[in-house]
This record gives C-alpha cells, structure tokens and sequence, in this order.
C-alpha cells in the first residue's frame, strides 16, 4: 500500500531501476503508434532514449516486430557511442513481444551477441519506462500531432526525415535542467564523457 502510494505520487522512486551514472550506462527503449499513411500503412516509432543525458533516437517503421527495434540500434546507437568512445552497458525495455520472448528472440538474440545487458521494467506496464515514455510523449505534442496537420506524407521516408531534422533540437540545442545534464544539451553531456575518455 505505501510502495504503491510512493510510485504513484513520486516519479523518482518510480525509476529508481534506471539510476545510471554515465552516457551509455543504461539506454532506454520504447515503440508507440506515430500515425498512419493515407494508403493505410501504420506507422510505428521506435525510441531509444539515454538514461543519463537524454539523448535521443527514434526509426519510424511499418512493423513493431523485433527486427525493427534493432534496426536502429544497429545502424546508429551503436555507432553513435563508438564514435564518442563511450560503451552501451544495458538496455532497459517493457516486457513487450518486440524486447521479449524466448532464448532465440531476435533482440535478444542481437543484444548478446553484441555483449550487451536486457534488462526489463519491474511490470509490464509501458510507464515504468518513464525516460522513454516521456520522450516518446513529447515527440507526439511538438512534431507527430504538428507534422501530420501540415503535410499528407507518402512514405515513411519522408516522415524520417522530417523526424530526424526535428530530433537534432532536443538533441543538440536545447538545454535540459535536469541534475545530469545542470543546463547543458544532451550531446553536450554526451561530448563532456567523451572528452574525459580521450584526454
């Protein structure tokens, strides 16, 4: 009753599971319903979210299976941290189909193969991945609810690469005043680690 009380009322104790001290140390991973083509195709994101600075990716894909949300791990998260010398310790999902399943899971699967931890939120309920969720939550208010009012998009293309070009704000110009990134955007939180790693 008081535990309940306490996740309910109080958002840290909520996410205690997803304390991190560094870039990569935990990443964050989510999907949700972005929106539909006019031919019927629905859109899913795909979100990774780093629970240290807030960084952020996101695939728009016509599939939520497992092979689409390893799709951008693949071809940008992990270079993403390469590049900066930075390592990708765990990946925090839901217990979704897309995270989880048998010993032979794709995700699963591609996680071990690349020495990386799948850990999962405590139940099954997508908010216990706050970091994620709340990412996911604002890229429907300030691009998805705006983007699919101003323009008839064709493709998933062309979708990505309007989403990709709103991205780079909450990524690399505005400043987050939360206790890990004290005022600073999250790439430059990103470049703070790197650059203790190199010197």
């Amino acid at each position: 009753m008081v535990i309940a009380a306490l996740q309910r009322n109080n958002s840290c104790y909520r996410e205690r599971h997803i304390e991190s001290s560094r870039p990569g140390e935990v990443l964050s991973v989510g999907t949700s319903k972005a929106g539909e083509l006019p031919d019927g195709t629905k859109i899913t994101l795909h979100m990774v979210v780093d629970t240290y600075g807030s960084y952020g990716f996101g695939l728009l894909h016509s599939s939520k299976q497992p092979g689409a949300s390893g799709l951008r791990l693949h071809n940008d998260v992990l270079p993403f941290y390469a590049f900066h010398a930075l390592t990708i310790e765990t990946i925090l999902s839901d217990r979704g189909r897309e995270f989880c399943g048998t010993p032979a899971h794709p995700y699963e699967l591609f996680l071990a193969l690349n020495d990386i931890e799948h850990r999962r939120t405590p139940v099954k309920r997508p908010q216990a991945n706050g970091f994620v969720e709340r990412f996911i939550w604002t890229a429907k208010e300030e691009f998805f609810a705006i983007a699919f009012g101003r323009k008839t998009y064709t493709s998933i293309e062309e979708l990505q690469a309007d989403f990709d070009a709103w991205l780079h704000d909450p990524n690399t110009e505005r400043p987050h005043l939360g206790y890990r990134n004290m005022g600073r955007c999250p790439i430059e939180t990103v470049t703070q680690f790197s650059s203790k790693l190199s010197a």
